[in-house]
């Protein structure tokens, strides 16, 4: 059960990182432990894997399906990644920041890039970076989810996504899971703090006068 607040409206809270990186570890245990958070599923036209379910993963549909969505302005963002599509419904994030709600977002650099052009008040943005590329392929052989052929891709892509690093407000370099986690979190403990973000603080202002 997510916890929305009526005291503050919710951001957007974006961790990129190339592949192996550790975002999605960081991700699961961020909503593991904060019931304030939650995640915000992309559709994507991409196969779904075996270990995979539809709406908790993604929303897995067609290729019509997606450019009918991005046609009618209902992608907040959207971007190619490995020939497949995706891209996040803009009607729940819209209906969670109103609620006070946090979401959390786990896309590229392509997909933050179109949320800071549409919405930059709203969104908070980390890029996690791994303490060397001899590590970050080393993580993609152990995951052993991916053929060579993909790990060299994903090497390959790695840095490219990682030229975009100065695009994010914050940058961390996960050489310590836990650590990394931790400061992940206190990123979001204070961009939730910031004034513009608390909505009764005007009407608390006028009691104190």
């Amino acid at each position: 059960m997510v916890i929305a607040s009526e005291n503050r409206r919710g951001l957007m809270f974006v961790l990129s990182s190339p592949s192996g990186a550790g975002k999605t570890t960081i991700s699961r245990r961020m909503l593991e432990v904060d019931p304030a958070l939650t995640l915000s599923i992309s559709v994507t036209t991409r196969p779904r894997r075996s270990s995979e379910m539809d709406g908790r993963d993604y929303h897995f549909i067609t290729r019509e399906q997606f450019d009918d969505m991005a046609r009618k302005g209902e992608l907040l963002e959207h971007a190619t990644v490995f020939d497949h599509h995706y891209g996040t419904p803009a009607q729940y994030v819209n209906e969670c920041l109103a609620k006070g709600v946090d979401i959390l977002f786990d896309i590229d650099w392509q997909g933050t890039r179109q949320l800071a052009h549409k919405n930059r008040s709203d969104l908070v943005s980390v890029f996690i970076l791994p303490p060397s590329m001899h590590e970050l392929e080393r993580r993609l052989r152990t995951r052993a989810q991916d053929s060579d052929t993909v790990v060299a891709r994903r090497m390959a892509k790695a840095t490219a996504e990682i030229s975009h690093w100065q695009e994010y407000d914050y940058v961390l370099v996960n050489d310590d899971l836990e650590a990394t986690i931790t400061k992940v979190m206190s990123i979001l403990q204070a961009e939730r703090m910031k004034r513009v973000r608390q909505t009764d603080l005007p009407g608390f202002i006028k009691t104190l006068k």
